[in-house]
């Protein structure tokens, strides 16, 4: 658990850091791809990928040892971190209830600690990982049309193919059985992993810089834990600690509901705006 709030607050910092690059971007053209390489120029877009690679080893190491709808709360958790970070650094005022969300958010998360049980050991329904890589080629294909989605639901489409995205990592983490260089390049759940992962960063790219972030980011949400965590307990075999099953719903839903309460914060606000008043997509 430890490990996965370490990624959340990687993530969260990183996404600050992201949405401003994006936006710097600019509209431009040459569609989302040259979004991308555009963004990539930023140094913030930088550092964020970078915050991003460290977040991403302590995913790993926590999704392989927890189950996934934990390691999913506490990664939507990042935005509460997001939250704290553009208080504390774009001196960004924040609400009572937004401080509540934070603090709700920590109580599912203390809550998903205390009844989560150990990891599941089985590898799930035969064909689960080219499943995994099927879905991550239709992100990255959702992605790459971004620009051409109907304006209205574009935000929440991005928003929900990049959560898609991120659950098809999570998901694929714990299909890779082998570490060796021989079996990781032989394995599809590898290929799964890279490609949800690339496409989820085009499509929420693309999301932050066109449409509402806050539908985007909320969508993102849902679909990088609820999900996933569906998954993990009906094929790969995560369970609870005996008798606190309802410990853990309860926990899952207040730490996502309470990180819903912040999806404004999936887009870094301008430098001194009060709270309610954030940037939003156009």
């Amino acid at each position: 658990m430890v490990c996965a709030l370490g990624a959340a607050v990687c993530f969260g910092t990183a996404t600050v850091f992201q949405a401003m690059a994006a936006r710097a971007a600019g509209p431009g053209g040459g569609g989302e791809a040259a979004l991308l390489l555009r963004a990539v120029r930023q140094w913030r877009y930088l550092l964020g990928l970078a915050l991003d690679g460290l977040g991403f080893l302590f995913q790993i190491a926590a999704l392989r040892s927890i189950p996934i709808y934990a390691v999913g709360a506490a990664l939507a958790s990042s935005l509460a971190v997001t939250a704290v970070v553009a208080a504390r650094l774009l001196r960004v005022r924040l609400a009572g209830p937004e401080w509540a969300a934070v603090g709700v958010v920590c109580a599912g998360l203390a809550m998903l600690a205390v009844a989560s049980g150990p990891e599941g050991d089985s590898s799930g329904p035969d064909g689960l990982d080219y499943g995994l890589l099927g879905v991550a080629g239709a992100v990255l294909l959702l992605g790459l049309a971004g620009g051409r989605l109907p304006a209205r639901g574009r935000s929440l489409v991005l928003g929900g193919g990049a959560g898609l995205g991120f659950g098809v990592v999570e998901i694929a983490v714990r299909l890779i059985d082998s570490l060796a260089p021989a079996d990781l390049v032989k394995d599809p759940a590898v290929y799964a992993l890279l490609l949800g992962g690339a496409a989820a960063f085009l499509a929420l790219t693309s999301a932050l810089q066109r449409g509402s972030v806050t539908v985007a980011t909320a969508a993102m949400v849902i679909g990088e834990t609820i999900g996933p965590g569906l998954v993990g307990v009906a094929w790969l075999g995560d369970r609870t600690r005996e008798g606190l099953a309802w410990l853990a719903v309860l926990g899952f839903a207040v730490a996502v509901g309470g990180a819903l309460a912040l999806a404004r914060f999936g887009e870094a606000p301008e430098t001194g705006t009060p709270s309610g008043e954030g940037a939003r997509g156009s």
